[in-house]
């Protein structure tokens, strides 16, 4: 049976891409074939080097060129995209040619603290501010507006209010590391005829 194919976008440090990364690194049916990221700084790249998974930069005006990412994406065969830390917003075309095939996480617990600029550290704040009582994940299939896209998990911890949000964006990215890859594994793993 073909493995389904799947690429990861990144922006950053990469940690939860790593974790996603170790996961699939032999899985009978899910098998992460690119890692794409915006910045060329991107620790992911490292991660993707030690999975010998391939890695690309690929700057933010090359997204938006259609010909061009399809092409790589064509290449390598890409089934479905996963987000992890990845900041820009998907152009359209994504969209239409992978409808329900993007996955994103979100470091709270959606719809509130989402919305553009609302990633990393600020959203912590936020929460931290705001004097709830509990924070979260939550993981959504990707639409063409920031963090508004169907919900398909969400898992929640209690915080004490107005916690510090280096508290917070510890616990929470304990949540990403646990739960994005079985997540995914579930979302992705064909169904049996």
């Amino acid at each position: 049976m073909d493995k389904v194919r799947l690429a990861i976008f990144a922006s950053g440090g990469g940690s939860n891409a790593r974790v996603i990364m170790e996961y699939f690194q032999n899985h009978p049916c899910i098998a992460i074939s690119l890692v794409l990221y915006s910045k060329k700084e991107a620790g992911v790249k490292t991660y993707a080097g030690q999975f010998g998974i391939e890695s690309v930069y690929w700057p933010d005006r090359w997204l938006k060129e259609k010909e061009k990412t399809m092409s790589l994406l064509n290449q390598l065969s890409i089934q479905g995209i996963i987000l992890a830390g990845y900041l820009s917003l998907i152009p359209d075309y994504l969209i239409n040619t992978f409808p329900d095939r993007i996955l994103n996480i979100h470091p709270s617990l959606l719809p509130s603290f989402g919305g553009k600029g609302m990633y990393g550290h600020f959203v912590h704040e936020a929460v931290s501010r705001s004097g709830h009582v509990e924070s979260g994940i939550t993981i959504h299939v990707v639409n063409n507006e920031y963090d508004k896209g169907k919900i398909i998990f969400q898992e929640a911890i209690p915080i004490i209010p107005f916690e510090d949000p280096i508290n917070i964006a510890k616990k929470v990215l304990k949540l990403e590391h646990k739960y994005y890859s079985t997540v995914i594994e579930q979302y992705f793993t064909p169904e049996k005829p």
